[in-house]
């Protein structure tokens, strides 16, 4: 979800560098434990520096969870959560954490594009279309929702009232598998299953491929807005419909489309061109590419799986990396030393522009407004005044409710505890 984001006083962002970090963290000592900063992998170096865990979404609101929990215990309880990150992740962290904490993002408009390409409406549109198309054609069997993690609170909400899961690009397969296997009611004997995976299609099709589906013969994609142009499936036939197994929604990663084939395709041809001895460069991707780069390229997996792998890499290993330019240019700081190289795949900025919005001078105004310092046009700190919450994130009760049993269901067949609220 894109919001508008107010203006932050112009002091904020001509204080230099240094004055920012320093204020930053005196903030930091005055609210003590009752603030919790959480930075993902994608953040600029000058966000991370502030966040007390760094990872990918899920992992940072679970972690928020249990901080949170281990606080309340210590009767030090958490007051305040500011998720360095995207919408749809402090949406997730104010889902996991009980109501009495308040979950802030710096920057309302740090949304972002996939997430927002799963419309809730649309949704459901799109669930009453492809039921009654496949009902038309006298098929009787089910269908189970799966959601990428990166989706809206609304988005999850959908898949969970209506007996799916949620699923991160590490456990997708797992999910997957469940899905097909009936989810939450096992699958009868001859009864066919299909899936509706939202909203990247390409993890959803590189998933499907793993799990032994001809991505070719047996998926389609539904375009949303190919229906509101007056095509009524999305831009499917009735016919690729009652074929598909999986059923995949027309969203993508807009960092993870830049990457294409011919790059993997020059990492290739450069290694047949190595001296004797010289080390070959290695490609590893995120399931969020395009299933004809997976293809090419030597490993594919999560944020953790890329940061795990390059990490446990020996030394004078060569790393071409398909993921978000920050992440890339961290990892390739924290390993040369050992002498791993660490480049991008692609020689473009593959940046996430929307997490970019957050930085050092959002993260100070809303650390000013919760000690009730705010910065007069000069750029001094007032007097203490009245604390201010800027940028609430709160999920609807109801919507958080069915939110919960979508990321339950894949919790609890992926090997982790349920969700405690």
């Amino acid at each position: 979800m894109m919001l508008w984001q107010p203006s932050i006083p112009d002091s904020y962002h001509t204080l230099p560098e240094q004055e920012l970090f320093a204020r930053i963290q005196d903030r930091r000592k005055q609210l003590g434990t009752k603030l919790l900063i959480l930075g993902h992998h994608y953040q600029m170096d000058s966000v991370v520096q502030h966040a007390d865990f760094t990872g990918d979404s899920l992992k940072l609101a679970q972690l928020a969870a249990s901080v949170v929990e281990e606080r309340a215990a210590a009767n030090t309880p958490v007051e305040h959560i500011v998720f360095c990150g995207v919408h749809f992740m402090a949406e997730t962290a104010d889902i996991l954490t009980p109501d009495q904490v308040k979950v802030i993002l710096p920057d309302l408009s740090a949304g972002c594009s996939m997430a927002d390409m799963a419309d809730y409406e649309q949704t459901v549109e799109a669930w009453e279309l492809i039921h009654e198309s496949l009902k038309q054609q006298n098929w009787n069997g089910r269908i189970v929702p799966i959601t990428y993690v990166n989706s809206t609170a609304a988005i999850k909400a959908f898949v969970g009232h209506h007996g799916g899961a949620c699923c991160t690009s590490s456990n997708a397969a797992q999910v997957f598998e469940w899905a097909m296997a009936g989810g939450t009611e096992p699958r009868a004997e001859g009864e066919e299953i299909k899936v509706l995976f939202l909203p990247d299609q390409h993890l959803g099709r590189n998933t499907s491929a793993a799990f032994g589906i001809n991505v070719q013969l047996n998926t389609c994609v539904y375009d949303p807005k190919k229906t509101e142009q007056g095509h009524p499936l999305g831009g499917a036939s009735a016919k690729e419909l009652h074929d598909a197994a999986t059923i995949l929604w027309a969203g993508h990663c807009s960092v993870h489309m830049l990457f294409a084939p011919e790059h993997c395709a020059q990492i290739h041809e450069d290694n047949k061109n190595l001296k004797s001895g010289e080390e070959p460069v290695q490609i590893i991707v995120h399931p969020e590419c395009a299933k004809e780069v997976v293809d090419l390229a030597d490993q594919a997996g999560s944020t953790e799986f890329i940061i795990n792998t390059i990490a446990d890499s020996p030394p004078g290993s060569k790393w071409a990396v398909g993921t978000e330019v920050h992440l890339v240019n961290r990892l390739a700081n924290e390993h040369k030393d050992r002498g791993v190289q660490v480049k991008m795949l692609s020689d473009c900025q593959c940046l996430c522009t929307t997490m970019y919005r957050i930085n050092q001078p959002h993260i100070l105004w809303i650390l000013d407004g919760l000690c009730g310092t705010p910065q007069s046009k000069n750029g001094e700190n007032q007097a203490p005044g009245k604390p201010v919450e800027h940028n609430i994130i709160a999920v609807h009760p109801e919507a958080q409710t069915r939110a919960i049993l979508a990321l339950n269901r894949m919790l609890a067949h992926t090997g982790s505890g349920a969700v405690k609220v």
